[in-house]
Parts: structure tokens; sequence; C-alpha cells
């Protein structure tokens, strides 16, 4: 499987201008025939592109260096030098382009096709033809190629997808992920079983469709740096609704009740965007919750706030379909324009998936 990289810095420098030319016409016949150098050619530029079929940074990590070529040099006879080759570099699309220093965002490729324009190449210079004139009709001078534009970059890569499933580690989310669609993260009962984000297609009907992202590591402090979650949490950002997970089985200590509002503080700290989201509870493993009291407990919650609430079982099917059929049902008519294929395959996600239970 291949690792999933979501952060990585890079250098890029666009390319040289080539030299101006210093040439005189030089004919039989042509007495006096005048400066006849041409221009330098412009450098190469330095693209960013977003494509579907990347799906992690990871050859960013070890080409971490990108110079476009430079410029050719003019030549005699008016001759133009050859512009540099620009070069595209492909990233997945919810690549954001930041400024490493200040960490502004400089551009955010997230519709298959788009494209950043990092480094611009130098101009060419002009050749001597350029600077002859009535007084001065022997030019022997000509301009130097202009350098090309050089920086670092910081790229870091926000996981497209319409619902994000956030919890405690161990709260079931690679579970649900794996029941509803055909991804197939590492299940275990210990905590940071899942150690990258996962995407799922879940086919909540014949035409309707959406993607889930479980998102690992959230634990108290996430915000800060503590557990895994710090390094994933830009991932829910792009999503238009989260699950929020909560385990009220029986051999579980922690109140459900403070399970909640612990992940809920953490989203808010992160980004306070993240913290206003629409959200819906999810209490999950009813199979193994013993006299249901967790669970009342956490319902009674959400009715006082407001909140959607929902109890399934992801191992036995319980509750899946109703879930299923609301969130698709809420996503209808918040939908968005396709941005570029968000329904990607790959080490990260997994196409496919049908609704069982």
């Amino acid at each position: 499987m291949t690792t999933f990289i979501d952060e990585v810095r890079i250098f890029v420098k666009g390319g040289d201008g080539g030299r101006g030319c210093v040439s005189f016409r030089r004919e039989k016949y042509v007495p006096r025939g005048g400066p006849d150098g041409g221009d330098g050619g412009k450098g190469g530029d330095i693209l960013f592109q977003a494509t579907s079929q990347l799906h992690t940074l990871l050859d960013l990590r070890y080409h971490q260096e990108y110079r476009a070529p430079r410029g050719s040099h003019g030549k005699g006879k008016n001759q133009h030098g050859r512009d540099g080759i620009s070069i595209t570099i492909r990233v997945p699309v919810g690549t954001v382009v930041k400024d490493p220093e200040s960490g502004a965002p400089l551009a955010d490729l997230d519709a298959e096709g788009k494209t950043y324009p990092a480094a611009h190449g130098g101009r060419g210079g002009k050749g001597n033809a350029h600077f002859a004139t009535a007084t001065h009709r022997t030019p022997r001078f000509a301009q130097p190629g202009e350098s090309g534009e050089e920086l670092w970059l910081r790229l870091e890569l926000k996981l497209l997808a319409d619902v994000g499933l956030v919890g405690l580690p161990n709260a079931g989310k690679s579970t649900l992920l794996s029941r509803i669609s055909a991804a197939r993260p590492k299940i275990a009962d210990y905590p940071f079983t899942t150690l990258t984000p996962h995407l799922g297609v879940v086919r909540a009907g014949e035409e309707r469709s959406f993607v889930a992202a479980d998102i690992p590591g959230l634990i108290e402090g996430a915000h800060a740096g503590a557990g895994l979650g710090h390094q994933f949490l830009r991932h829910v950002e792009r999503t238009q609704l989260l699950l929020h997970l909560v385990d009220v089985s029986e051999g579980t200590a922690e109140n459900p009740v403070i399970q909640f509002q612990l992940i809920t503080r953490e989203l808010a700290l992160h980004n306070p965007e993240l913290g206003a989201k629409p959200q819906r509870v999810v209490a999950t493993k009813i199979d193994a919750e013993g006299d249901g009291r967790r669970r009342k407990a956490l319902a009674a919650y959400c009715r006082r706030k407001g909140i959607p609430f929902h109890a399934i079982s992801a191992v036995t099917g319980k509750g899946v379909r109703t879930l299923l059929r609301a969130v698709a049902a809420w996503l209808a008519p918040h939908e968005v324009p396709q941005r570029g294929a968000s329904r990607r395959t790959g080490p990260a996600s997994s196409q496919g998936g049908t609704l069982d239970g």
C-alpha cells in the first residue's frame, strides 16, 4: 500500500532568460549591414496542476527541488533564442500551496485540471538589433537574460469528502466505513489502529452516493499536537457534514456526553469553522450497550441541544441504513458542483460499496 503523505516542502525555480546576441550583418555586396543580434528565449515556468490520478504527495517527498530549463541565447541574423520548456508538477486534487514562512495560502487546487504558476521564467535579453539609432548605428552590447523566480513552498493536501467521520480512537469509525463502502481500513480493538485518513464512496440508493472520510487519531489536545489528530484535522475542513461517532458500549468507562464535548471542543480550537459545521451524533456499538443507559443519556443530551441523533451497530448493520438515508437526504439540497474527481480511488480511498443492513 502506498504511504499516505499529505504535507511536503519543496523548492522551485523558473528558468533564466537567454542572453541577447551582439552580431552584425556580414554579407558580400552589403556594406555596413548593421546590427542583427537576436533576442534570448524566455526561461521555462514551474506550474502545479491538480489531477485525480494522484492521491498523496509521496512523489514530492523524495523529489524536493524543481528547476525549469533556461531559454536559449539569441543568435545572429535576428534569430530568437528558443524558450525554455515549462515544468508541470502534478499534484492531487485538494492540494493547497502555501508560503512556508507565513503559512498564507497562495493557491487552492480543488478541481481537476486546475493550474497554478508557482515560479515564472525570466525574460530573455534583447539583442543589439534593438538598440540601433540614427546616431548610434553599431551598438556593441545586448541585454543579459533575467533570472527566473525561485522560492520555497509548502504543499498541504486536504481530502475532498462530503462527510467526515470523527470521534475518539476506537469509536467505530473504520468499522462503519468498511461496512458502508469498499474501503478496507485496518480494524482492531486497540487505540490508533488507523494511522492515515481513508475515503470510501457510499451508495445510498441507485442514483445517490457520497464520499465519506475516516479521520484518525482525535484525542484531547489534538489541536495542539497530541495524538495524531493535529496531522489530519485539515482533512475535515472541506466536508459538508460531520458524523460524530460516540462509543456507548457497556465496556467503555468514559461518559458518552463528555466524549462528544471533548472532540467538539478540539474541532473548534483547531478551526472555529469546524466547530460550527453541521453534524449528527451517532451512538455506536449498540450491540454491546448493556442496559442502554449510556445511549439514553447521549440521546437526551442531543435532544436538548437540537442535534440529530442516530444509534447504530456497524457489526450487525442495525440502524446503518436509516443513518445513510438521512445523510443522503441532508446532502441532496446542499450538493456543490463536483470539484474534479473527488470520488477518487487509491491508497487513501476506495470506490464501490453498497448499503448493507
